[in-house]
């Protein structure tokens, strides 16, 4: 787990928010899985790092693969919240997510 996915799990656990199943696996054959879910009402967060170092998610071959990823977990029912490092650090990640667990 990175740095910035603890972060995130320390600030849902700081709002008493149900805890997530981490790295959720919801496709057996390709093996995906999310940083975090809540499978019983189909919301994943993802933790997007590296957006301004050239990481793996916006390299052309990460990106298509998430974009891939992303759509079939669209398609399967899901809401996948995506959040940057700005988005975890000011908490508004976790506070978005709150909202969206009601």
């Amino acid at each position: 787990m990175s740095e910035l996915e603890e972060a995130f799990a320390l600030q849902l656990r700081s709002l008493r928010l149900p805890a997530p199943e981490r790295e959720c696996r919801f496709d057996d054959v390709r093996k995906w899985r999310f940083d975090f879910a809540w499978p019983d009402v189909l919301l994943a967060v993802e933790i997007e790092g590296g957006t301004w170092a050239r990481g793996r998610h916006t390299r052309g071959s990460g990106f298509a693969a998430d974009c891939e990823k992303y759509n079939f977990a669209a398609l399967a029912g899901w809401r996948v919240l995506r959040y940057t490092a700005d988005s975890v650090n000011d908490w508004s990640a976790a506070k978005q997510v709150r909202g969206a667990l009601g």
